[in-house]
């Protein structure tokens, strides 16, 4: 599996600022547990994991801190 992981800055217009949150592009959503370690390996308040879908980015699910959101 492949993964472009991005961090950005939410809640803010300057960099390094605001919250940092992860961001996972995929091409098919993972499983419920991968997921989750991804999210802790990288240890953010919140992971969203995205999927490109006829030209469009869907989130699916998100993990805040060790849960399911």
């Amino acid at each position: 599996m492949n993964c472009a992981y991005y961090v950005v800055d939410a809640f803010t217009d300057r960099v390094f600022r605001g919250n940092p949150a992860g961001v996972c592009v995929l091409s098919e959503f993972p499983e419920r547990k991968l997921m989750q370690s991804i999210a802790a390996e990288n240890n953010l308040s919140e992971t969203a994991f995205v999927v490109r879908r006829n030209g469009f980015y869907g989130r699916r699910r998100s993990i805040r801190a060790g849960r399911f959101a």
